[in-house]
């Protein structure tokens, strides 16, 4: 709590000289009487001594007035947050050929696990060189024979960590394959439709021109678009060719990064009437398509062989996508006079209905 009008309580130094007066100001009435004697042996009634208090009432009465004056009031500091961030559509592989293992910190785990544990550290952070995208829009869509859009691209990355997990590997045999191309057109319509949508809220809530360069009063505006994308096949059904989509995202300012998922030796685990057996997986990995796709958007293409080097190259990703947040803090007061003005209210009514009837003299 603080005071506005700190000042005003220098009118404590007056109360002592009120209080006096008030104590010794001339009687401007009197009765007369012949002779003083017989009333000087007559006891003084609880009335006559308990009378200084009226006096005490006013003075209490004026302290918590002079309070009030001095407005108290608390603060609170709200934070509004600015922020010129990366719009990010993360893309995965759930083919299934992503069930091939793959090391996961000494674990063998499948492909699309260590895929979801990664990304969900560059999501929020891990606190060993990823700080989290705080700042950032990110949405997420899987593809194998289509491409679905799990999560839209959202500022509340729990919600995103929460579809990631649930995503599993495709267990329906035809809908299994790699449709690339459509993943990367999804991907890029979806960053296109982003921009535009926070154009018109901008414009909604009064920021001027939503097409104006200089529209940075707020809200969050899109720095740069990307999509990351992660995959270990090739492309072999859907409806757009990967190097056309590419080039519509290229037309719309879009970078894409490429990354090839596991090694050229890898196995699969088979649960069989006979046992649990580990057998070997074809690898079709398009590293030159995925390479294509990276350098045409302005991005790189890098191959993750498990889960510490797919950390290295998101760590990469992670220090050339920046995002800048302003922050920009203000206090909200209240006042807080009103549990000074009421009780002194209350004491001086008090007062005055004593001084009228307990306390009442004459004349």
């Amino acid at each position: 709590m603080q005071w506005h009008t700190p000042w005003a309580l220098l009118a404590f130094l007056a109360l002592p000289v009120v209080g006096w007066a008030m104590l010794h100001k001339k009687r401007a009435a009197a009765v007369k009487f012949p002779s003083l004697i017989d009333m000087q042996a007559c006891p003084v009634s609880w009335r006559l001594r308990f009378r200084p208090v009226l006096v005490a009432a006013r003075l209490l009465c004026l302290a918590l007035l002079i309070l009030a004056l001095a407005r108290p009031r608390k603060g609170t500091v709200l934070s509004e947050l600015s922020t010129e961030g990366v719009a990010i559509q993360v893309v995965v592989d759930r083919s299934g050929s992503m069930a091939a293992e793959m090391d996961y910190d000494g674990q063998k785990v499948d492909r699309l696990e260590v895929v979801k544990r990664v990304l969900a550290d560059f999501f929020e952070g891990d606190g060993k060189g990823l700080g989290g995208r705080t700042g950032d829009l990110i949405g997420l869509i899987t593809f194998a024979r289509y491409a679905d859009t799990v999560c839209p691209l959202v500022l509340s990355h729990s919600i995103l960590s929460e579809f990631l997990r649930t995503t599993d590997i495709v267990s329906i045999r035809s809908e299994d394959g790699t449709a690339i191309g459509d993943a990367i057109a999804l991907a890029a319509a979806r960053l296109q439709t982003a921009e535009q949508e926070l154009q018109r809220r901008h414009a909604q809530l009064g920021f001027g021109d939503a097409e104006s360069p200089e529209n940075e009063r707020g809200g969050f505006e899109i720095k740069s678009k990307v999509i990351l994308l992660l995959t270990d096949g090739r492309n072999n059904t859907g409806d757009y060719e990967p190097l056309e989509a590419t080039e519509l995202a290229r037309e719309w300012g879009i970078r894409i990064y490429t990354v090839g998922i596991g090694s050229a030796q890898s196995f699969t685990t088979v649960q069989t009437m006979l046992g649990t057996f580990r057998m070997p997986t074809h690898d079709d990995l398009d590293e030159d398509l995925l390479t294509a796709i990276a350098e045409r958007t302005g991005g790189f293409y890098s191959r993750a062989t498990d889960a510490e080097s797919l950390r290295d190259i998101v760590r990469r990703i992670d220090a050339l996508e920046k995002t800048e947040v302003k922050s920009v803090q203000y206090t909200q007061y209240a006042e807080r006079f009103g549990r000074w003005t009421l009780p002194a209210l209350l004491l001086l009514g008090l007062e005055m209905l004593a001084g009228c009837t307990i306390f009442r003299k004459i004349p």
